[in-house]
């Protein structure tokens, strides 16, 4: 193989945290100690098997991102060790190495797997050049493995709909902390929107090119969470038919997302501080680490300071998660959000949407809505309405039975106010003016709205001409909340 000329060398980029690692299979020896001596000078860690089945052993417990492999060796030759290195070591590109009287081999080996091939003899410059290309190959692959499995999981949308000042300033703090590299802990009721406040940190990162990776730590079992959050060996537990790349692996360089991290078992607690304290992960069944580098956000809908107190929670783990702590309020404590999301929702259906707005008396309804399932039940809502609504505006009457039904949120005056007839507040009101008006009742009768006379006719009514005094807000004296007026001035 011939020397290079410096000027044209091409070093291979290193995974984040690490040196590409490379494995030279080659029955001669002189080319083995050459690649060991020059590729390290190319920015490459390298292992050398003199043979196809050591090349084949090593890839069972070393992470190699490519293999160079001679296609002329005695026993297992190159072809063969292609096979055997794509069932052990999937994630590994193969280079072969083949003279002019193999390339037919060459090219057949490409039908099987390989990434590309040279012949001998080639320049040092055109070998580190393929390995680049290799590398950069590998890790695209990796990182469309990992977006394959988002999508397999539902990615949602990257847009927040916000509207009260509570959210304006969350979005705010959002902001502040997404260039940075600090964990961040979402906390909220489930249907809030953590997942897609996670999403937006990513989108607003350095890392919003690398993947966003979701672990739902609900729903992956306490014996199989290991091997999804760290990968396994072939044959490193039943089942085990091949390696995987776990899924903090899949996001290195990008966003690893904990959605209800609270969830999680003791024994994974404990193996994922040790990743975060060292950005270092360990295969089932390898002995070696691996470093990976990637930004963790936590989300979680129990309050995470009382299950470290109750010691279901890791409080160094806590610690660690809870670099900078985000909390989504629950819909019913931000009314002012409900039309912003309606009118966001409805306009989800596309260009041409049946249902374009909905009433002033419906919206109100939304509004006093406790909405236990937060935005995510407010959605599905919208989403049926604009299926079901007669017409082009939702009204009362297109609402659910259990939303017109429903109380008004705690806190309102008439929560506890019993049902009257209606002279009844009427008379009430119009006592209520007066005593506003400190018994002004041309004053109370302007406010009213009224003429002098009728509120005169009615007094007299109500009373049997007793004087003023004798009139009292007898509701409120019973401990209900009178009727809102306009002051006197």
């Amino acid at each position: 193989m011939a020397e290079s000329n410096p000027v044209e060398e091409q070093r291979p980029p290193a995974a984040p945290g690490e040196r590409p690692h490379v494995l030279v299979v080659d029955d001669a020896e002189m080319m083995r100690a050459m690649l060991a001596r020059e590729l390290p000078r190319r920015g490459c860690r390298v292992s050398t098997a003199g043979s196809g089945e050591e090349g084949v052993r090593l890839a069972q417990s070393e992470d190699f991102a490519v293999a160079i492999v001679d296609i002329l060796m005695p026993g297992l030759d190159g072809m063969e060790t292609l096979k055997r290195l794509r069932q052990e070591s999937p994630a590994t590109e193969v280079v072969l190495l083949t003279g002019h009287g193999t390339i037919e081999g060459a090219v057949a080996g490409m039908r099987s797997g390989a990434y590309d091939y040279l012949t001998k003899p080639c320049r040092l410059s055109e070998l580190s050049a393929v390995l680049r290309r290799a590398v950069e190959h590998r890790a695209l692959r990796r990182e469309n493995a990992a977006l394959k499995r988002l999508v397999s999981s539902g990615a949602g949308g990257t847009s927040m709909v916000a509207a009260s000042g509570v959210m304006r300033d969350l979005m705010a703090r959002l902001e502040r902390v997404a260039p940075t590299d600090s964990p961040v802990l979402i906390q909220g009721e489930s249907g809030t929107g953590k997942e897609l406040v996670a999403r937006l940190l990513h989108r607003q990162s350095g890392r919003r090119d690398k993947p966003f990776v979701v672990i739902n730590c609900t729903a992956i079992p306490d014996s199989l969470f290991e091997s999804e959050l760290f990968g396994h060996q072939r044959g490193a537990f039943t089942g085990a038919v091949e390696r995987r790349l776990g899924l903090v692996e899949a996001a290195d360089g990008g966003t690893l997302f904990l959605d209800e991290v609270g969830e999680m078992n003791p024994a994974a607690q404990a193996k994922l501080l040790r990743t975060l304290e060292s950005g270092e992960i360990r295969r089932v069944g390898e002995n070696r680490t691996s470093r990976v580098d990637v930004r963790v956000v936590a989300a979680t809908n129990k309050r995470l300071a009382n299950e470290v107190a109750a010691g279901r929670f890791r409080e160094d783990l806590y610690y660690r998660l809870n670099g900078v702590p985000l909390h989504i309020p629950p819909l019913r404590d931000r009314g002012e959000d409900v039309e912003a999301l309606v009118q966001h929702f409805l306009m989800e259906a596309g260009k041409h949407p049946r249902v374009t707005g909905i009433s002033a008396e419906a919206l109100a309804e939304l509004r006093a809505y406790a909405w236990p399932g937060n935005v995510r039940e407010l959605k599905n809502c919208v989403q049926a309405l604009r299926i079901l609504a007669i017409g082009s505006e939702i009204t009362l009457d297109d609402l659910p039975p259990h939303i017109r039904t429903a109380r008004p949120k705690d806190g309102n005056p008439w929560d506890r106010r019993p049902i009257l007839e209606l002279a009844q507040v009427t008379e009430d009101y119009i006592l209520y003016a007066l005593e506003r008006c400190g018994g002004n009742k041309s004053q109370a009768a302007r406010l009213l709205g009224i003429d002098p006379k009728t509120l005169y006719k009615r007094l007299r009514r109500q009373s049997g001409d007793a004087p003023l005094s004798s009139f009292s807000v007898g509701k409120e004296e019973q401990g209900a909340s009178p009727l809102p007026g306009r002051k006197c001035k």
